[in-house]
Order: structure tokens, then C-alpha cells, then sequence
């Protein structure tokens, strides 16, 4: 039987995705950090934006060398977040206001303080051994192989209690889960079943293209960072063993729960994509594609961003679906990187807001970005939290690279832009927290705020409230096909989005500088619904303004 978009829950197609980081979105018993009572007290400020889903990143028991991503305890809360009955109170908070919840999920590796590994490194007989990944030292009784660590160094860390390596593709505290074992697999699917039972409405899976291992584990073909060692993550991405785990997830749990699952992937080649997300491969409702910043920096353009979205609807069309985001916990703040942080801030803010709601697919707003948030330049490395960031930084310095060049980088690149803490309001700490924030704040709050944007009715926060109001108005937002249109420019994009119930058009120029529109573009009778520049008039004929973005309903 061939499954389409029409055997998913409709559902799907109209949802507007919210991603909350719980350590930086409210903190409510002034300890600097964010927690789940906090997002509790906001839940109304979500509803009244018009999302109507939930991303929580991990709130799982879990040390936090990864910012929760290493889990310790996966059917625990952390106790700085709070406890069950807090979780219990979102998960209602969220369903009395039409919100679905999505939880994090990270299978991949777990941290090395779970029980699971240590009893796994007790021993070699021990019954727990096989759920992890172990190795036998080199000749030399050096690692296994050259594979690299994501935040440096090798991969592989030596167990003396078992004589053997253990491998980590991330931190040496997040020891890798060995798929291979059954036993382990039994586990990890009750685990997410139980999830299930209490209610959650689906999963966002983190680094899943790496469950299966190559076989052997030869060395990576990929160049040596200057620390010597090589990155195995996108030359293994993806292996037909890891998309047969991922079925086993959907065919046990994802599928009969009736779950929207959205996974985070690295692709090797943008093809790939629908490997992921073709229904008749039962894996996920959507995927992300991880893009390092590094690597999105040097290679974004607008033409490249519309090319892609053409690649994207030629690959899946009508048989996948995509996830749409220019903004999470893992990149900078979209417009930093996309737009301006100057004179166009507001324009450029609401035209990537336009561009994500209008193309194919489900919007995902990472917090923060309905306001503008920007980038925060620490002022020195050690004022940075994000292990990616000091890796990358101290991956410059072994490159020869002057500290204050590498420092600028990673003010550019590093994760840490997304984790500064929500701003609120003007208050000290911007709103979020009554004590001393685990994170700076970014100085530039007092502007910047969710309060102060409440007054103003052209302000970024209200732009977004109309935009996602217009996507349940307009069915063509979230069913309708889609058509690049030529402009004669790199930086003046248009698109139409054709329905029966009414087509759409956009058109949007990402340029610091007037556009003019090509004759007939915008047809006469176009109706226009939204435009970046609301606050100067809007759309006012086809010479566009600096980061004017405008969507018409056609005739």
C-alpha cells in the first residue's frame, strides 16, 4: 500500500511549532535557571502567539556537561527543572490550550553517569555490557581508530575496569548506545512507550544518523583536524542499519501511538532527505537536516536558500513533509546571520519570519526569534558555556589562527547565541530570573523585550501573531504546491503557493538596498496581506524597500 500525506493525522500539516530551551525561557524560583514551573507561568503568552505545538529540549534527569543532552535517568526530570507533577502540570497546561507537546528524545548516547554504564564499565560479563560500544586497544595500546569527538580529541575513551576503549562521538561523558543489542533496543522502545503513555503528542530525535557503526570500525577517510583525528559523523551518517532501527521505532511506538516524530539528521547528500521522510519507509513525520554553523556561514545566499526549497519540493513534492526553520538551540540567531542587526533589524526579522511561514512545510520558531532576539558577543572564552564553541576555538588556535580572530568566530558561529536567556522585559535579567542568570543576558534587552513589543503594534512579536493567524486562514500555507518565479536578481525572491481555495504570492527582498520588482510580477488585483514594512505603510508599489517582504493574495 502506498502511504501518502493523506494516511498521516491532518494535524500535521497545520501545526506551528514552538522551541523551548528550558534553561533559558523562565526561571521561577530566582535560581538563574530556567525551569518547568517557569514555562508553566507562560503558557498563555504561547497560546496567545497562535502556535500550536511544543518542542521542549531535555528536561530529562542528566549532569549537564551537554546542557541536557547527556541523560542519566530518561524516565526522571531533572531536578533543577522541577519534578513528574511539574511535568505533569505542562503536559495539561499545554492540552487545555489546544498546544501538543514534543518531547526531546536522545538515543543516540546517554551520559556516562546513567546506571546503565556503569555497570556496562564494571565489567566485561557484566549483563549490561553490550550496551555500549567497546573496543579492544590498538597494537600500540592507543584507540581503536582515528575517529574524532565532536567537541576534540579522540572519540574513544580508555576503561581501565574493562581493559577497552569506549566510544563517544560527542563529550567522553556521553558514551555511544550499542543498537546492536537487543536487550538494549527492548529498553530504549519501553522507555519511549512509557513516554507515550502519559501523553506526549511526539518526539524530536536528536543525532539519529549514527546508530549503526561501520562495521569493523575502520579508520575515517575524512582529513584530520589540526588535533590529529578525523570526524566519522557525516561519513557514517545514515547507513542502512540506522534507518532499520528507526523503522523499529515507528512500527513499535511511533506509528501505533499515533505520534508526530521529527528527526534530527546528517546528510551526506540533500537526496537523503526523503530516505527519512517518505511515508512509505515508516520512519519520521519531518526531518532537520544539521548544518554545522561553521559550514552554513560560508555557504548561505538567498538564491541558495530558494534553490534548495526548489531541490526540497522536487525530492518529496506531495510525499513527504518538510520541517522549516531558519532558528534553534544550534545556531545563531536567525537574524544575526540572515538579516540585519542594524537599521533593517525589524524588517529583516519579519521577512524571515515571512519566508519560513510561507514555504512548504511546518513553521518552527526557536524562542526568541518572535522578538528578534540577536547574537551576543561574549567578550572571552571563558565566558562561553557551549563545549562545541571551546572545541572550535581551540581547534583555531591549533590551526594558528590569533586568539582574537578565533574569538571572533565563535562570537559568530557558537551555540551560545540561541541559549542567552529569553528577554521578557527590561526588568534586571531581562524578566527571566530574580537571581543571577546561568547564562550572561544579552546587554541589548532593554529594547529588545517581549513587553515592550506588547505595546507596539507593529512590533516583530505582533507580526508573527498575524502571519501564523494567516496560515489557519490560508489553506495554500499549508496545502498548497509551490512555484519559484524568476526575478532577474539574487537577492529578490518570489514564490507562488497555488491552492483551489486561493493562491498566494511572495515575494521578498533580502538586500540592505531598494529592489524593483520585474513588470507583472506582482499581478494587478494582488491583494496584499502582510508586509515587513507595515510599520512605514507596506507595500506601496513595485519598488520594494530595504528587507521588504509582502505576501499577496492573487486574483
Amino acid at each position: 500500500m502506498k502511504h501518502t500525506l493523506e494516511s498521516r493525522p491532518s494535524w500535521v500539516q497545520d501545526l506551528v511549532v514552538y522551541q523551548i530551551y528550558p534553561r533559558s525561557f523562565q526561571d521561577s524560583n530566582g535560581d538563574g535557571i530556567g525551569d518547568l514551573p517557569g514555562i508553566c507561568r507562560r503558557l498563555d503568552y504561547l497560546q496567545s502567539l497562535g502556535v500550536n505545538a511544543l518542542w521542549l529540549s531535555p528536561v530529562y534527569r542528566s549532569p549537564n556537561d551537554d546542557n541536557g543532552y547527556d541523560i542519566s535517568g530518561y524516565q526522571e526530570i531533572m531536578e533543577e527543572f522541577g519534578t513528574m507533577a511539574d511535568w505533569e502540570a505542562l503536559r495539561d497546561g499545554c492540552r487545555a490550550r489546544g498546544i501538543r507537546l514534543i518531547m526531546d528524545l536522545v538515543v543516540n548516547h546517554s551520559s556516562d553517569e546513567h546506571p546503565w554504564f556503569a555497570e556496562s564499565r564494571s565489567s566485561r560479563d557484566n549483563p549490561k555490557g553490550e550496551y555500549y560500544i567497546w573496543h579492544d586497544p590498538a597494537p600500540d595500546g592507543g584507540p581503536p581508530n582515528n575517529w574524532a569527538s565532536v567537541f576534540g580529541g579522540s572519540a574513544w575513551e580508555f576503561e581501565p575496569r574493562r581493559g577497552q576503549y569506549y566510544l563517544h562521538i560527542f563529550s567522553k561523558k556521553q558514551p555511544d548506545l550499542n543498537w546492536a543489542c537487543k536487550a538494549l533496543r527492548e529498553e530504549l522502545l519501553a522507555m519511549m512507550d512509557w513516554w507515550a503513555q502519559r501523553g506526549v503528542d511526539g518526539f524530536r530525535v536528536d543525532a539519529i544518523s549514527y546508530l549503526e557503526k561501520p562495521q569493523g570500525f575502520p579508520n575515517s577517510p575524512l582529513p584530520p583536524q589540526p588535533d590529529g583525528y578525523s570526524l566519522f559523523n557525516n561519513w557514517a551518517a545514515g547507513s542502512e542499519g540506522t534507518h532499520r532501527y528507526i523503522r523499529m521505532m515507528h512500527d513499535r511506538v511511533f506509528g501505533p501511538r499515533g505520534l508526530v516524530t521529527v528527526g534530527e539528521v546528517s546528510l551526506n547528500a540533500p537526496e537523503e532527505i526523503a530516505s527519512y521522510v517518505d511515508p512509505d519507509r515508516r520512519e519520521f513525520t519531518m526531518a532537520i537536516p544539521f548544518v554545522p554553523p561553521a559550514v552554513e556561514i560560508a555557504a548561505w545566499s538567498p538564491k541558495k536558500l530558494l534553490a534548495d526549497a526548489c531541490r526540497d519540493w522536487r525530492l518529496l513534492g506531495e510525499r513527504g513533509w518538510w520541517a522549516r526553520f531558519l532558528s534553534n538551540h544550534d545556531k545563531p540567531r536567525q537574524v544575526s546571520l540572515y538579516g540585519s542587526e542594524g537599521e533593517h533589524w525589524e524588517a529583516s526579522a519579519k521577512l524571515l519570519a515571512l519566508l519560513v511561514h510561507t514555504l512548504p512545510g511546518t513553521p518552527f520558531l526557536y524562542q526568541g526569534e518572535e522578538l528578534g532576539m540577536t547574537n551576543m558577543a561574549f567578550s572571552s572564552i571563558e565566558e562561553y558555556n557551549d563545549p562545541e564553541a571551546k572545541n572550535r576555538y581551540r581547534q583555531l588556535l591549533l590551526e594558528g589562527v590569533h586568539p582574537k580572530e578565533a574569538l571572533r568566530t565563535i562570537q559568530l558561529e557558537s551555540r551560545d547565541n540561541a541559549r542567552t536567556p529569553m528577554q521578557w522585559d527590561s526588568s534586571p535579567h531581562a524578566g527571566f530570573t530574580t537571581g543571577t542568570p546561568w547564562l550572561q543576558v544579552n546587554p541589548n534587552y532593554t529594547k529588545i523585550n517581549a513587553a515592550a513589543q506588547e505595546r507596539d503594534p507593529c512590533s516583530i512579536l505582533h507580526f508573527y501573531r498575524r502571519l501564523i493567524a494567516l496560515r489557519r486562514e490560508q489553506p495554500a500555507l499549508s496545502r498548497g504546491g509551490f512555484e519559484a518565479l524568476e526575478t532577474g536578481s539574487s537577492t529578490l525572491l518570489a514564490y507562488r503557493r497555488p491552492h483551489e481555495s486561493g493562491s498566494l504570492l511572495v515575494v521578498l527582498n533580502f538586500s540592505s538596498k531598494a529592489a524593483l520588482a520585474p513588470r507583472g510580477l506582482v499581478p494587478e488585483g494582488a491583494q496584499p496581506l502582510l508586509a515587513s514594512t507595515e510599520r512605514d505603510g507596506g507595500w506601496q508599489g513595485e519598488r520594494l524597500r530595504p528587507y521588504e517582504a509582502v505576501l499577496f493574495r492573487l486574483p
